[in-house]
């Protein structure tokens, strides 16, 4: 199966095929590269998500009636189909993120990694039963799907996010309204068409392109009965609001991904190679558009200066191109919007004080003087009160923090509003054991600079990067798209005549 190279009008999916939308409004997608306009997506209005929703409701009864066994045959078919499209769906990732080829196709493995797990669903909707918990009783759990689901998803991960959600909420027998993010849309329909030749029913995963008014509608609709969502956190923590305000016989379920500040704290008996090696990948592929991303280096003791003449040479020398180049190492950013931001915050650290090492401003790339190229910056003499370090810049920029001892680091890193992801770097188990115990983020890597969780484990960070108690994928997933339900039986055989009008005990 192959895809065009461009589409000229990206609709949305619904009821098993595409469809023209009515709305009248559209938007471009660029080639972050060039900087050209390579498509336009259609808006949905309201009427437009209520469509995908009432195809959702009316598939909903009998896909939930399917064996679990037949739903992961779908999602094991899906799974080949995905795997036959691998290059292309990372083309597609790159030409409108940006990212590099090599970092896009890494992306689509990790999805596909969920869909392996997702396979798994009849193992993982089995549930407990006691027998014969005292007079004749038995007692066993049941974990049913939720109806119509959805996902609101960011650009920087077109592929890899939707895939976090659809493939657990669809195998744990729901249905699914998913809304891309309109500056990369592309893939959003290239996965339902595989769905599809997978042989999943009419209506069971739709698409709906659009901006803040299909996210607005989606949250609104009384049928939808769960929405998980990846963005900033501003507006996370909006949706788990309007989640929580939603009345009804069944409130909104959310689970609510934010912001991030990601800390690589850098001990002095660390491997320095390593660790400037780990800060390099993770603080500058795909630009630094990860919610993983690491934008702060903690420099502990007298480790500061060594590690930043080890940086500074190997930012400069960062192979910035378009990212089909085979030899590229960082791509563009994914808008003009998103470059001229990420430079307000470079303007903003020189400002406050902090000292501008590398200045990645004014880079050109010979023949794409048009794309939203940003060289990698580094500062130093960074301090928690300044912007630069309290806000998600989401952009090839590392912060040097200075800070004297390890109590200091775990100090500095709790007392950030955000807690998503962080790592140390260092030789001593003991040091290691300690950060893991107190540090108060939610996914930690030792000696790993950006500690994803595989697909059976389970992803979200603590304090403002996560609204909601369920974090994505692995068996917290399995969670949030089903509902426990106990279940006490007993027949008439083993009943005592009589009223009971003791508690009931176990005997």
């Amino acid at each position: 199966m192959t895809f065009a190279s461009s589409t000229p009008l990206i609709q949305h999916y619904i009821n098993g095929r595409v469809v023209a939308s009515t709305s009248g409004r559209q938007q471009d997608v660029f080639n972050p590269a060039t900087g050209a306009v390579s498509a336009k997506v259609v808006l949905g209005n309201v009427e437009e998500v209520n469509a995908a929703v009432a195809a959702a409701s009316a598939a909903a009864p009998a896909w939930a009636d399917t064996a679990p066994l037949k739903r992961a045959r779908v999602m094991f078919k899906f799974r080949e189909l995905m795997e036959q499209n691998h290059d292309a769906l990372a083309a597609a990732i790159t030409r409108e993120h940006g990212k590099v080829f090599s970092d896009a196709k890494g992306e689509v493995t990790r999805g596909l990694e969920i869909i392996e797990f997702a396979c798994g669903i009849p193992q993982l909707l089995k549930t407990q039963f006691t027998d014969n918990i005292g007079g004749g009783i038995d007692n066993w759990n049941l974990r049913q799907p939720l109806g119509v689901t959805a996902g609101i998803t960011p650009f920087n991960f077109p592929v890899m996010v939707p895939l976090w959600m659809a493939p657990l909420a669809i195998a744990t027998g729901n249905t699914f309204v998913l809304k891309p993010s309109e500056r990369d849309p592309s893939p959003s329909l290239m996965m339902a068409e595989l769905l599809q030749q997978a042989g999943l029913p009419d209506g069971v995963f739709n698409v709906v392109q659009g901006d803040k008014l299909a996210v607005d509608a989606l949250l609104q609709h009384p049928d939808v009965k769960a929405v998980s969502f990846v963005g900033s956190t501003p507006i996370a923590e909006t949706i788990y609001q309007q989640g929580a305000k939603r009345s009804g016989a069944y409130p909104l379920r959310v689970q609510a991904l934010g912001g991030a500040k990601n800390h690589l704290v850098v001990m002095p008996d660390a491997d320095l190679e390593q660790a400037v090696d780990a800060l390099m990948g993770a603080a500058y592929g795909s630009a630094g558009e990860r919610c993983m991303a690491i934008s702060v280096a903690v420099a502990v003791g007298n480790v500061a200066d060594k590690l930043i003449n080890a940086l500074i040479p190997r930012i400069k020398s960062l192979k910035i191109k378009n990212g089909m180049e085979p030899d590229a190492e960082m791509g563009p950013l994914v808008s003009a919007a998103h470059k001229d931001k990420i430079e307000g915050y470079i303007a903003s650290g020189i400002e406050s004080g902090a000292k501008l090492l590398v200045d990645g401003r004014g880079l050109k790339v010979a023949g794409l003087e048009h794309g939203f190229f940003l060289g990698g910056t580094l500062f130093d003499q960074v301090t928690p009160d300044m912007k630069i370090y309290r806000e998600e810049i989401f952009g090839p920029v590392l912060c040097i923090v200075r800070v004297p001892d390890f109590a200091a680091a775990v100090e500095l890193i709790n007392r950030h509003e955000f807690g998503n992801g962080v790592s140390l770097f260092t030789s001593d188990g003991n040091t290691a054991r300690e950060f893991s115990r107190r540090i108060e983020v939610g996914m930690v890597g030792i000696n790993v600079p950006i500690p994803v969780p595989m697909a059976w484990h389970s992803f979200g960070g603590w304090k403002r990067s996560l609204f909601g108690d369920a974090h994505a994928y692995g068996e917290e997933g399995i969670r949030f798209y089903t509902r426990y339900k106990s279940i006490m039986q007993r027949w008439p055989q083993s009943i005592s005549k009589g009223a009971e009008f003791t508690m009931p005990v176990a005997k």
